[in-house]
């Protein structure tokens, strides 16, 4: 139960933090924005099991691999996409603090 807790704790916390204190005037979106980064969980559909708790998912799904985080990294650069890739990473992050738990 605790790493359930520590897990989306971080996946729905760390993204508002980051909304709060570097977007305080828009938190609302952005932190939005950043959620929509949950987009790269689908990957999860084409893994057998879909969901197994003691499975690390970086570097296993392809949206969680190494190249998919160095795409994430490049996002960063142009201010369109930057509030997405750091829901990307933000998310990369929460999934990275799970494998730790394992």
């Amino acid at each position: 139960m605790l790493k359930f807790t520590i897990h989306y704790g971080l996946h729905f916390g760390l993204p508002l933090a980051i909304a709060l204190v570097f977007y305080r005037k828009q938190w609302l979106k952005m932190y939005l924005i950043m959620l929509s980064a949950f987009v790269i969980d689908l990957d999860h559909l084409f893994a057998n099991p879909i969901f197994d708790s003691n499975r690390c998912s970086i570097n296993f799904h392809p949206l969680h691999s190494y190249y998919a985080i160095a795409v994430y990294v490049l996002l960063l650069l142009p201010k369109t996409t930057r509030v997405f890739a750091i829901g990307l990473l933000a998310h990369i992050v929460s999934d990275g603090v799970d494998c730790l738990l394992i």
